[in-house]
């Protein structure tokens, strides 16, 4: 197996999913964090809400990075929605938005921030968010059961 980078270099990534119970999952990543997952009536994130958060997350980490050099911001909230849908295609997402609602400090260094935000948010969806382009791009999924 290849070795995990993890964090947000180049790279292999991999997690882990231990069964709990009925639809619940354990998640591990290879810096040991966890989590659990599951559907129907629990509070656990299901996979639909993971996926939206992975989008927005990938995004506000790299938006946060790029203003972050010009102003701390004063609020920082991200939204991400999307409609699940059955079609000939199955089961999917559509109409999917990410939306920024940032705030700086005013002054100089505020006002390079609020500037820059867009462009930010643009660069992140054009080029640096792996999550988001990864889905835009429609990379195959290979799925089969393990040998052995």
């Amino acid at each position: 197996m290849a070795e995990e980078t993890g964090g947000t270099g180049l790279g292999h990534r991999a997690i882990s999913m231990e069964r709990v119970e009925k639809g619940v999952f354990e998640v591990t990543n290879a810096r040991g964090g966890t989590m659990r997952i599951g559907g129907g009536d629990s509070a656990d994130f299901t996979p639909v809400e993971l996926l939206l958060t992975a989008i927005a997350g990938c995004s506000a980490v790299d938006v946060d990075f790029i203003t972050v050099k010009r102003a701390e911001p004063e609020t920082f909230r991200v939204e991400a929605t999307g409609k699940k849908v059955r079609d000939d295609d199955g089961n999917h997402l559509q109409d999917l938005h990410v939306r920024f609602s940032v705030t700086f400090p005013e002054g100089e260094g505020g006002d390079r921030a609020r500037e820059m935000l867009p462009k930010a948010i643009a660069m992140s969806h054009d080029r640096l968010c792996t999550v988001s382009r990864t889905v835009e791009l429609g990379t195959p999924i290979d799925a089969a059961a393990a040998e052995g």
